[in-house]
């Protein structure tokens, strides 16, 4: 999943106001009626609309991503955000007025809908608030500017690959618009860094040498034959649109990109020959109230660090008991669980060939899982959607820090499917067994139905961009359980893994506290992946180094999916015999909210069939 919430992304003029944000984009075909308004509603949508606005203006990437960057609006689609300093003061200042816009609105004049939307917006705003307020971040989960997977030159390239539409000559226009604003992002942010740096806010050594490795493959190319010409020329040539985009965008990445790119790798070469080796957040200064701070924010909870890697320890026994006995059962009987999965992961029965021709393989039954379970999923939701979903590999030259694997969500006026990524750097990573939990956590009836459930419901925009982590990571994990239920694993070694999906993040709750608060080093936690959990050793060192650089969002998963749990088991406990697992299902329409919102919300739902 794209960690980015709306207002998180970099936050929005009055152009947008003029759009009837609810009639324009929230109904949709399949999304179920609208309940009847009360009296407050209006000035609600009234302030959502232009809180919207503000955000979409604030972040022209944003509007882009969302589809918002036309009409009045398509400016929008020619230009970049201000990300140097001083932007992150004008976006607390902005958090600040449109949490008091929204406050304004008495709950008591609102339909049940609309009272749900205002406490989400007006908790996800405060969320947002914390890291510029008490700590002078974006956000407490990112706490270092530039990492192998943050930065601009990791994220700018793979946005304007992926996202940037090149369809008529005024997208490739903006296109290179864009492109030629990469040095003032690139030239900001390496100001941001400096700033952070005299705080001691620097990411870890072997960060900054991935870093400094991917911003060299970026760097490593004659201009023409980077990719950020080549998604342009390429694309540019599918739609036939004439043009000397080759010429015009090699001139700006070889005049521009390439040497604020340069003056950011001499400051990143600068950083680490004074960067320290501890992993976690808890050496830096302030650090453990970051830390803290950070869980909160990715798990919707007061839970403390030393509660959630108990958690982590009780989970991770449990589930590899329950791993032990199919192991068995499948005559794998000596070692410990993780050393027998990370045995099932080299069976050559379980690898796809690590070539092109593999890599297609394995994409294409990732495809054949999401066709398989789309045509189960009426068995146990009302109405699924059955939305476009693109699944692409990751792009190599971005593949050694990005995540194993994440989604992005598709535009809201439909004008791209979303997309699935996996990581494919190593097809070692991937055996066959693990696929089906991956594909049904990312896909259906994963991120792609909870997300495509939530665009198309009848709400403002701002609900259907809603991001909470903790809901959608413990959606997508009870996602892979709903799937076993009804029948998605074919096998026993399928179903282990699933498991095994579920002691990865059982295991994630054990070493994120444990590198942040307990002082482990990036190499013990990854010991203890590999260990546990069985997963190659690359992959394990991936992920971790993903922890040291965005505390407690890996936490989330395992915490979300428990309050999934314990909501549905509630569920059942009040309406009795006449509990409807769609019913439960239908609380999606309701869109993305904090866990205990998401608890008390399913309790009232089931007390009203009870």
């Amino acid at each position: 999943m794209d960690r980015r919430s709306f207002l998180a992304a970099g936050t929005a003029t009055a152009a947008l106001s003029a759009l009837p944000f609810s009639r324009a984009i929230a109904q949709t075909a399949g999304a179920p009626a609208a309940a009847a308004a009360a009296p407050g509603d209006a000035k609600l949508t009234a302030a959502f609309d232009r809180v919207l606005a503000q955000t979409v203006a604030n972040s022209p990437e944003f509007a882009t991503s969302l589809g918002f960057d036309k009409g009045a609006n398509a400016h929008l689609r020619h230009e970049l955000s201000d990300n140097g300093p001083g932007a992150l003061a004008k976006d607390l200042a902005l958090y600040k007025q449109m949490r008091a816009e929204v406050a304004a609105i008495d709950p008591n004049t609102l339909s049940p809908q609309a009272k749900i939307d205002r406490e989400v917006v007006l908790y996800n705003i405060d969320s947002q608030i914390v890291g510029p307020e008490r700590f002078g971040l974006g956000s407490p989960q990112g706490p270092y500017p530039i990492t192998q997977q943050d930065g601009v030159y990791f994220s700018l390239p793979d946005f304007l690959a992926s996202t940037h539409p090149v369809q008529t000559a005024d997208d490739a226009e903006a296109y290179l618009d864009r492109l030629s604003l990469m040095d003032r992002q690139l030239d900001g942010e390496s100001a941001v860094q400096r700033e952070q740096a005299a705080k001691g806010r620097v990411a870890p050594d072997f960060s900054i040498d991935l870093t400094l490795g991917q911003m060299a493959k970026l760097r490593g190319v004659p201009a023409g034959e980077n990719g950020l010409v080549q998604s342009l020329v390429t694309r540019a040539k599918a739609a036939n649109l004439l043009g000397d985009w080759q010429a015009r965008a090699t001139k700006i990445v070889e005049s521009q990109v390439y040497p604020a790119l340069d003056r950011q790798i001499a400051l990143m070469k600068q950083l680490r020959t004074g960067a320290r080796s501890a992993a976690g957040v808890w050496a830096i200064p302030g650090g453990d109230a970051i830390y803290a701070a950070a869980l909160a924010q990715a798990t919707t909870t007061t839970l403390t660090p030393d509660e959630v890697h108990r958690m982590g320890l009780e989970q991770v026994a449990d589930l590899s008991a329950q791993l032990d006995t199919i192991l068995k059962g499948q005559g794998m009987t000596q070692g410990s669980v993780g050393a027998r999965l990370d045995q099932l992961n080299k069976s050559p029965a379980q690898l796809y060939p690590d070539s092109d021709a593999g890599r297609a393989a394995l994409l294409a039954s990732l495809n054949e899982g999401v066709k398989s379970m789309q045509a189960r999923l009426p068995r146990v939701f009302s109405s699924p959607p059955n939305a476009p979903l693109e699944i692409k590999r990751v792009d190599p030259s971005i593949q050694d820090g990005a995540p194993n694997g994440y989604y992005f969500r598709a535009p809201l006026d439909g004008s791209r499917p979303a997309i699935y990524w996996i990581n494919l750097k190593s097809v070692g990573d991937w055996p066959k067994y693990t696929l089906p939990s991956l594909t049904y956590h990312e896909g259906v009836p994963g991120h792609h139905l909870q997300i495509s459930t939530a665009q198309r419901a009848p709400t403002h925009p701002l609900r259907k961009i809603a991001f909470f982590n903790a809901y959608l990571e413990g959606w997508a994990l009870y996602a892979e359980q709903l799937a076993d239920e009804i029948g998605g694993y074919a096998t026993p070694v399928e179903r282990a893994g699933y498991l095994q999906s579920f002691l990865f993040r059982a295991a994630r709750l054990v070493a994120d506290t444990g590198i942040h608060t307990k002082r482990w080093t990036h190499a013990q936690a990854t010991d203890y992946f590999v260990n546990t959990v069985g997963f190659a050793r690359g992959r394990s060192q991936r992920e971790v180094e993903r922890y040291c650089v965005s505390p407690g969002q890996a936490c989330s998963y395992k915490i979300g999916h428990a309050a999934w749990l314990r909501a549905r088991d509630n569920a059942k406990r009040i309406a009795g015999a006449k509990f409807d697992i769609k019913h439960f299902h239908d609380v999606l329409e309701s869109g993305a909210m904090p866990l205990s919102m998401l608890e008390r919300i399913v309790e009232e739902r089931a007390r009203s069939v009870a």
